[in-house]
This record gives structure tokens, sequence and C-alpha cells, in this order.
């Protein structure tokens, strides 16, 4: 385990709703490719605040790297939808063009 990724699992210990922290914990197990880990934590992160806009975009991109395409759609889908309703439009382009590449 990275001391970075041990770092953010004891902020997370002391503060267990912070979906920033739980996020953080997520990318640092994309960019060790451990994917299924990550979309745990993507999923703690949604959990936590619906409105998390990149955390929709990393779970599409891990289900994508496992080799489920359709439930990464899904997943740009949802976030999509959620960028609309909270106005993020850097989110709605970034995850627009993932969308673009996923379907091709």
């Amino acid at each position: 385990m990275s001391d970075r990724l041990s770092q953010l699992l004891k902020l997370h210990e002391t503060d267990p709703d912070d979906p920033f922290l739980t996020y953080g914990v997520a990318m640092e197990h994309v960019g060790a490719e451990r994917f299924d880990d990550a979309l745990a934590w993507l999923d703690k992160t949604l959990a936590l605040d619906t409105g998390y806009c990149y955390a929709y975009f990393q779970k599409a991109k891990a289900l994508s790297q496992l080799g489920r395409d359709d439930d990464a759609v899904a997943a740009v889908e949802a976030g999509l939808e959620v960028a609309r309703r909270v106005g993020d439009e850097k989110a709605l382009g970034e995850l627009g063009e993932l969308r673009e590449m996923l379907v091709m």
C-alpha cells in the first residue's frame, strides 16, 4: 500500500462522511489499476454526494477498463444528468466527450 493511500485511509477513518476523501482513496486505486477497489470507493463517494460529477466520470472509466462498457455508458449518462442538474458545464463537456469515446 502506498504512503499516500495509507494517509488517505487514516484521514477517512477520522471523517468517513467526507466525499473528497473517499474520492481520493478511489483515485489512488485507479492509479494502481485496482479498478474493482476503485469502483467500491467511487460508489461510496456517490452515496455520500450524488452530485459529485467527477466520481461518475471516473466510475465510467474504471468500468470501461474492466470491459463493462454498457455499465460505463450508464455511469456517464447518470453523470450527465447530475451535471445538468447542478449546472456543471465543465463536467458536462468532459462526460460528453467520454460518452462519445465509449459508444464508438
